[in-house]
């Protein structure tokens, strides 16, 4: 079992992000099943199109922005709830003027992200 507060846990830069950071609250070595993650976007920061072979459950704390999900565009705010399935291409843009925190869980499973190329 593991009890520790959030803000003890180290912040990383997301590297193909935008002012991203992300926080790994629950580790694949720590939960059997599933890892829970947390990520923070300044304002203006983002995700560009990628994709995941993991499925993503996520829930926005806090702030506003702008995501697509395969051809749809979304606006979230906290209290939000996004799945996003395996595969599919998606991006993120802080479209507010705080951060934009949301929770993230994922499978335990090998990941591969994929950057999409804005040109397809």
């Amino acid at each position: 079992m593991t009890v520790k507060h959030a803000e003890d846990v180290e912040k990383k830069n997301v590297a193909a992000g935008k002012d991203t950071t992300i926080q790994v609250l629950i580790s694949s070595q720590e939960g059997p099943n599933f890892a829970l993650r947390k990520f923070s976007m300044k304002p203006g920061g983002g995700m560009p199109r990628h994709t995941n072979t993991l499925e993503h459950e996520q829930y926005v704390l806090r702030g506003h922005a702008k995501i697509g999900i395969g051809e749809e565009l979304y606006e979230v705010n906290a209290g939000d709830v996004v799945f996003i399935p395996e595969g599919a291409i998606h991006f993120y843009d802080n479209i507010g003027d705080e951060p934009f925190e949301f929770l993230c869980i994922i499978p335990n499973k090998p990941d591969e992200v994929k950057i999409v190329d804005e040109a397809c």
